[in-house]
Order: C-alpha cells, then structure tokens, then sequence
C-alpha cells in the first residue's frame, strides 16, 4: 500500500526578489515505516535536499554524488542535512522508491512515493530534479534548484549548506588564503572585504544570491598580500547574500545581511 504524504503549502518571502516561492510539507511514515516531518527539520535549523528520480542508468550517479558531498558536511555538522527521495510520478510504488534508495547507498533520503504534486510545486521534472530548502518558520524557503542536475551543482549546493549551518562563519580556505573577513555584517550600506593571501595569486570576488546565483562580481585579477575591497549594496534588495572568495577554483564562502 502505498504511503500518505500529507502536503500543505507555506508561503514564503524570498530574500532576493519580492515574488513568493513555496515549500511544500512531508510528512508521515516513509516507505520503511519511519515518520518524518519536512517542517519540523528546516524548523530545527537542518538543510534539506529533495531528490525527485526516475528508475534509469543515469539517475544514482548524482544522488551518490550529492551523498558523498553531504558526508563531508555532515562530518562537522552531525545531524544537520537530511532528504527525501520521491519519484517523479505517482506510478512509482514504494517498493521502487525504497529499493532505490537502498541499492544505491543513499543513506542522506528518506524513501517517499507519490511524488507527481511535489514535483509540479517546484518547477516540473528535469533528468533528476534536485531542490535545496533551508530556514526556519515562517522563514522555510528555497535555496536551490535545478531541473537538470550537473556536477557543477553539488560544489553550489554545498556552498549554500554551509552558509545555513554556519552563518557568520567561514568554511575551508581554498589555497593560497589564510584570512577572509568581510564588516560591517548586517550592513545597510557597504561591505569591506579583507583577503589575506600567501602568495601572489589569482583572486576572484563576488556576490551571490543565496541560490548560487552570481549577482555581482568584485574583484578577478592577479593579487598578492592583504586585498582590501569595498561593494557598494544599495543596488541589492534586503535579504541574505554570499560573499565568495575563489583561488583556483576553490572558494570560500560568508553569508551577508543586507538590511537597508
């Protein structure tokens, strides 16, 4: 029999635009008897990922990968991302969606059917779909999604998890940076950014919105010492940003409060 996924919709304030997003509930037991409240985890401050699959070849690749990316995560942070693997269509049984999370070693997803309305919510089903939702009530809201997962996508989503778990804080420096500090945070007006560098290097700075998404780039040339940089966030609504630092491709990454 397959099991009730009990959906209600909560309405949402994006943090970049005005227009409302929402996320949808789960909850109730999965297809292995467990109970889960969706709700209640992003209330308790947990990342969550929600995989909508279809039963092909080419679908586990991108689920082991957000996995392993999810492992890393969780190793500093116990407890605080946790997911739900549906099927894209109603047609999937719980057997299906059970089976494949277990063959594949997708200890991060909760097996769930009936995925159809899910689905529809958050934008239609690309080859897999993948949404990444954070924040607490009435604050529940969509980081990310794609209708079409690419490797690109996991370092994304793993920025914006750790902008979640750790808001004021710094994850991994990449290479060749030994400080990263950015003030005054909230700020209304501008932001210093302060790079200390051991070596002359290529530095990108930039801004991104919460989802990822670059909204304005600072800085990307050839630096050595300490970089100071200011930007100007008038032009930017109120809301939450990521300020990112990229050396060779590695970046770094601090949420910013823009409040006006």
């Amino acid at each position: 029999m397959k099991k009730t996924i009990l959906l209600s919709i909560a309405l949402m304030l994006v943090i970049t635009t005005s227009k409302a997003q929402t996320v949808m509930q789960i909850s109730g037991d999965d297809c292995n008897g467990v109970p889960h409240d969706l709700y209640a985890d992003l209330d308790a401050g947990k990342a969550v990922l929600l995989h909508f699959f279809m039963t092909c070849a080419s679908c586990p690749p991108p689920a082991q990968k957000i996995q392993a990316m999810a492992n890393n995560i969780l190793a500093t942070y116990p407890g605080m991302i946790t997911g739900y693997a549906l099927g894209f269509t109603n047609s999937y049984s719980c057997t299906t969606t059970a089976n494949w999370v277990s063959n594949n070693g997708l200890s991060l997803y909760a097996p769930y059917d009936s995925g159809a309305v899910q689905v529809a919510n958050y934008g239609g089903f690309g080859m897999p779909t993948v949404v990444l939702l954070g924040g607490a009530y009435p604050n529940r809201r969509v980081m990310f999604s794609t209708l079409s997962f690419a490797a690109s996508d996991t370092t994304i989503m793993r920025d914006s998890i750790l902008a979640l778990l750790n808001p004021a804080g710094i994850n991994d420096l990449p290479d060749h940076v030994s400080a990263f500090n950015i003030f005054p945070n909230p700020t209304s007006d501008k932001v210093s950014i302060k790079v200390s560098l051991k070596e002359t290097t290529n530095l990108l700075i930039d801004v991104a919105d919460i989802n990822g998404k670059q909204v304005a780039l600072i800085s990307d040339e050839k630096q050595s010492g300490i970089v100071n940089k200011q930007f100007n966030t008038a032009q930017l609504p109120n809301g939450f940003y990521l300020i990112r630092v990229f050396t060779n491709g590695k970046p770094s990454v601090q949420r910013l409060t823009v409040t006006h």
